[in-house]
Order: structure tokens, then C-alpha cells, then sequence
């Protein structure tokens, strides 16, 4: 027979049987101690399992209402169950002792039960009193294991619409990157995000102004989750408003920072490179609103910083952005990233940093872009264990040498849209 079988309430009188004994106990040893009368171990036993049975069937079968917020209602019915239950629990407790250690006849009950009474009523008190507080802290241990339940599953709902938030955020930003970026003679660009664990606001973004403009911007919205996300693609919305193939870098982002300090919640800001890239005169005009510098390494291999910088988009509503400029030379290649490259950690708390990302791009002039992007964020990955804690953002900008292969489909493609161009009618 395994405990499964046995009823609660049964199970419940078998693990309060020792707890009856004890009470007895010390109640026989207080009277022996006071009176140097007590009544003999068999008594005790019998008074005690008998008064402890009935007293706890009485109290669970009475279902006596326990609530936090009243607990002196509770005190009062069990207080007066337990008066009204101790004389009938002594009597019949008496009436087994009378039967089982005398030899009297039942004419003699009534006098046995008037100089007996006294050491099962207290024992019966006692045991009836803990008992109740037995109860009481049963019912707050109930209730504290709901609340606990409650908010177990309350952080489970939580978690989930976290990872739900999580996810569409990722979807926010996946969606509103570039597919395809548009190709320029002379020029190859390429990108790539690499999302962590929380989504945080990098976007990065390549615009066609004409047929020798493009419009380059990598930015980095403070905050993470859905709402950086939202934020960013609205960033993404007003960059693509202001635009335009007369617009200089510092135009679109002074009217970016406008838009922005009008609606932006307070705390809010965002980091931006915005540059027209020039095919025809093979130049970068750019302003940098806060964002990291960009590197650019030259055919040698040479790194140096694009040194222009001004004000975060969204914090000051007046600040006058200004422009620069810088040639790129055949075998040049940009580096734009977030910050998510350089702060990603190793295990041992070392930030991967400039320094390495310039070392690691350092042949940059002999690779794709495309390849090379793989191989920092490659060696990005590796160096924290693919730990990263935020999002790592990464564009390139790559002026290939003469007779390269890429200058030369380029120059190529731009014959052809001429000559559909001419062929239809269009000036």
C-alpha cells in the first residue's frame, strides 16, 4: 500500500499522531511537576491520540473560513468550536480510558470523569490552540504559493511578450534595411547587420539620387527593443524625404534633427553619417551628426579618420550642421560601422576596438567588399564568443583600381543605360 492510496484526510491524522503524543506528554509532565500526580503513560497515550483525532476531524470538517484580511473573525468561531468540542471530546476520551484501564463498573463513570477532567481539557486546549495556528499558517503558506504561481506566470507572459517584442523589432529593422544597394560607376558598396541577442536602433541605408549620386547613411538610435526599432524606421522615413540630388549632407541632416527634436521623447537621440557620394567627381560630400568617425584606408593600406563632427540628431534644435569633403582615390575603402563592432567584449572583458578592426581591414584594398565584410564580423563574432550585446552594423564603400573587374562591369552597365536611354527619346 503506497501513501497515493491513502485518503488526505487520513494522511493528514497518521503525520499528526507524534505532535498528539508530545502535547500529552509535556501536559502530564507539568501536572507532575506541579501536583507530583500524573495520569499513568497509558492514559496519556489514550487521551492524547483520542482528543487529537476528534479535535482535528472537528476542524476540518468545520471548514472554518482563514482569511488574511480577517483574521479575528477566524480566532472567534474557532475559539468557540474548540469550547463546545473539549467537553465532549474529554467525555469520550474519558469513556475509552474508563473501559480500557479500569475494572469499575459504569456507576462508577461520573465520579471518574469529575476527578479526571482536568488534565485532558488543558491537553485538549493546548493541542486545540496550536492546531488553529497550524491552520493559520497553513493558509498563509496557501495563499503565499498562489501569489507566487501568479507571478511565476506573470513573468512567463512577461518573457513572452518580450521575445514577441524582440522579434518583431528584429522584423522592423530586417525589413527596412536595403536588399540591393544601387551600383555606381567606379563604385562598390556593400552592408551588413548583424542583429544580437537585444535589438537596438543601427540602420544603415543606401539611396539613389541620380545616375552619379548616391546618399549614404549608417546611424545608431539610442535605446533597444520595439520602440528603437520604430524609431529608426522613422529616422529611415524622414532621411528619405530630404534626400535629393541637391541636398548636401548637412542640409538632410539639419532638417533630420528638426523633425526629430519636435517628436522624439526626451532621452531619445540618434547618431548619423550622412554622405552624397559622387561618381563623376569620385567624392564624399559628408556630415558626421555624432556618429562614430569612419576609416579610411587607402591602397597602401593606410587608415585615417573622416574628422568632421557635430551635434546628435534630436537633442539641440538649433545646432548648424556643416559639411566636408574627401576625395577617395582608386584602391580607397570606407569602413562605416556602430558601435556594436568596436565594443563587443571578450570573455575576459577586453573591448575588440579600432585598432583591431583597422588591422583586420588592413588588405582591404585586394578584397570585395562583400569578403571583406565577412571576415571582420567573422573575427568579430569569434573574438566574444559570439556574445554580442548589441547590434554590429557595417558598411563598406570601396573604389576598385583601373581595369578592375568591378570598374569595368561598371563602366559597362552605365554604356547600356546610356544607350536605352538615348535609344528611347530621352534627353
Amino acid at each position: 500500500m503506497n501513501c497515493a492510496s491513502i485518503p488526505s484526510w487520513l494522511h493528514r491524522l497518521i503525520l499528526k499522531q507524534p505532535v498528539f503524543v508530545f502535547i500529552a506528554t509535556t501536559v502530564t509532565a507539568i501536572f507532575w511537576a506541579i501536583t507530583g500526580l500524573a495520569p499513568s503513560i497509558g492514559a496519556t497515550l489514550i487521551y492524547s491520540l483520542t482528543l487529537g483525532n476528534i479535535t482535528t476531524l472537528a476542524f476540518e470538517a468545520a471548514q472554518l473560513p482563514c482569511k488574511r484580511r480577517r483574521p479575528l473573525a477566524f480566532w472567534l468561531l474557532a475559539l468557540a468550536l474548540l469550547v463546545i468540542l473539549t467537553p465532549v471530546a474529554v467525555t469520550l476520551a474519558s469513556a475509552i480510558v474508563f473501559i480500557s484501564l479500569t475494572s469499575l463498573s459504569w456507576h462508577s463513570f461520573p465520579q471518574f470523569l469529575f476527578t479526571s477532567w482536568k488534565f485532558p481539557s488543558i491537553a485538549n486546549g493546548i493541542f486545540g490552540l496550536v492546531y488553529l495556528r497550524f491552520i493559520v499558517s497553513r493558509v498563509r503558506l496557501e495563499v503565499r504559493n498562489r501569489e507566487l504561481e501568479k507571478l511565476v506566470c506573470s513573468d512567463a507572459a512577461e518573457r513572452e511578450v518580450e521575445a514577441e517584442e524582440l522579434r518583431r523589432a528584429q522584423e522592423i529593422q530586417r525589413e527596412l534595411l536595403p536588399r540591393r544597394f544601387p551600383r555606381l560607376p567606379g563604385i562598390e558598396i556593400a552592408g551588413r547587420w548583424e542583429p544580437a541577442r537585444q535589438v537596438r536602433g543601427d540602420y544603415y541605408d543606401v539611396i539613389e539620387l541620380s545616375k552619379d549620386k548616391l546618399g549614404i547613411c549608417i546611424a545608431d538610435v539610442a535605446g533597444k527593443g520595439l520602440s528603437a526599432a520604430l524609431l529608426m524606421a522613422n529616422t529611415q522615413a524622414t532621411v528619405r524625404a530630404f534626400a535629393s540630388p541637391t541636398a548636401s549632407a548637412s542640409y538632410v541632416c539639419s532638417r533630420i534633427n528638426s523633425v526629430l527634436c519636435a517628436n522624439i521623447a526626451p532621452g531619445r537621440f540618434v547618431t548619423m553619417f550622412y554622405g552624397v557620394l559622387d561618381a563623376s567627381t569620385r567624392t564624399l560630400q559628408y556630415t558626421n551628426a555624432g556618429h562614430l568617425r569612419p576609416i579610411l584606408i587607402d591602397s597602401l593600406g593606410s587608415a585615417r579618420h573622416l574628422q568632421n563632427g557635430d551635434a546628435l540628431l534630436g537633442v539641440f534644435p538649433n545646432w548648424e550642421y556643416q559639411d566636408a569633403t574627401v576625395a577617395l582615390e582608386p584602391g580607397d575603402v570606407l569602413l562605416l560601422f556602430t558601435d556594436g563592432i568596436i565594443e563587443a567584449q571578450s570573455p575576459e572583458g577586453v573591448e575588440f576596438g579600432e585598432e583591431r578592426l583597422i588591422a583586420f581591414a588592413s588588405d582591404a584594398p585586394k578584397q570585395p567588399p562583400n569578403d571583406l565584410q565577412a571576415h571582420i564580423l567573422q573575427q568579430v563574432r569569434a573574438f566574444c564568443s559570439n556574445r554580442m550585446n548589441d547590434d554590429a552594423t557595417l558598411l563598406t564603400v570601396r573604389v576598385p583600381g583601373p581595369g578592375s573587374q568591378a570598374q569595368n562591369q561598371c563602366l559597362a552597365d552605365r554604356r547600356a543605360r546610356e544607350a536605352v536611354t538615348e535609344h528611347a527619346g530621352v534627353h
